[in-house]
């Protein structure tokens, strides 16, 4: 049985949450019907429909505080697909400037005025990891980088966050569900875990090339016993042609990866007849340090909190036109802005 739309303050009170729910986040029926806004967009719909006035023909823009990649929007159009609404818009991974016009709808208040919360949102969190992402793909070029942020949001929006991050310019994501609803397969190894509980490095990239599909990188890590450019030596006489790379990611205790270190263990491998294998980086990365690691030798990296840290980029929706009547409120010029990148999307 279909939810209703939450459009007035009686159905909010006779919303339940059943005491047994498992999870705090919002299911995909709760987003659709309403549940997740803010309860002043109820009232508004309510004094409006007693008013004769909820179906007024409005147009809203919507505008960002700062520059960045726009994401979020194939969610938006999900929202409002059955509604009676025109949509214009910059497409999913365009660039925007600040105060630029990145979305334009149209149609009946009541058709999307309820749902002001919901779309912000969606295009905020989603922009602003996007935008992250973008910074490194600038500061890796043609390194690939992968997104391992899933371990520092809520389950809930690690898939959300990590399809994000490959819009900006991920090669690929370490969550399973991101990947899929990117299009593509999952992507890592295996965790320090394996090596602590079998014992030696080694034993454990045996173990892995033994045990994995062929279409399993063999990227072995480094540094959870031993000397890094040690264990790079002896994985790589242990694997021969078969090992791909070898991933540092020497925790911050130790000082983390330096470009001394990448620079030691690229030449070591060399000296020893392992030019093929590649050195993967991970941990605490941001773009300046990636530009350091790639001068030293790094080849590919994986990128956590830089991205599922960024902060949203606010969005702001507002009424420019009532019954075609250009409108604002005070310090915003009225009527609708113009922007010719904006393409029809509904």
């Amino acid at each position: 049985m279909a939810m209703e739309v939450m459009d007035s303050l009686a159905k909010v009170r006779q919303l339940q949450v059943a005491p047994d729910r498992q999870f705090y986040s919002a299911q995909h029926d709760e987003i659709a019907i309403g549940a997740t806004t803010d309860i002043y967009f109820v009232r508004t719909y309510e004094i409006l429909k007693a008013l004769g006035k909820v179906d007024t023909i409005v147009t809203a823009e919507i505008f960002p505080r700062r520059a960045g990649i726009l994401c979020g929007v194939n969610e938006v159009l999900e929202l409002l697909r059955e509604k009676r609404v025109t949509i214009w818009g910059l497409p999913e991974g365009s660039t925007f400037s600040p105060k630029e016009v990145v979305m334009r709808i149209q149609g009946p208040y009541s058709e999307f005025g309820l749902f002001e919360t919901t779309i912000l949102g969606m295009l905020a969190s989603s922009s602003g990891w996007a935008t992250a992402a973008r910074e490194i793909k600038e500061a890796a070029g043609e390194h690939p980088f992968f997104c391992f942020g899933a371990r520092h949001v809520h389950p809930a929006v690690a898939p959300v966050m990590e399809r994000a991050a490959i819009i900006g310019g991920a090669s690929g994501a370490s969550c399973i569900l991101a990947a899929k609803l990117a299009g593509q397969e999952p992507q890592g190894t295996v965790p320090h875990a394996i090596f602590l509980i079998i014992g030696d490095t080694v034993e454990g990239a045996l173990a892995y090339h033994r045990f994995m599909p062929p279409d399993a990188k063999r990227t072995i890590l480094v540094d959870t016993f031993k000397d890094e450019a040690e264990e790079a030596l002896r994985v790589a006489e242990a694997l021969g042609p078969a090992l791909a790379g070898v991933r540092l990611d020497t925790p911050s205790e130790r000082g983390g990866v330096t470009p001394e270190l990448v620079r030691e263990v690229r030449y070591r491998l060399d000296a020893a007849g392992f030019n093929h294998v590649r050195i993967f980086v991970s941990g605490g990365l941001t773009p300046e340090r990636i530009r350091a690691l790639i001068e030293a030798g790094a080849d590919a990296f994986g990128v956590g909190s830089y991205i599922s840290g960024a902060a949203p980029i606010d969005m702001t929706m507002d009424l420019k036109e009532v019954e075609g009547r250009p409108v604002a409120k005070r310090g915003r010029l009225p009527g609708i802005i113009p922007n010719p990148r904006l393409e029809k999307l509904k």
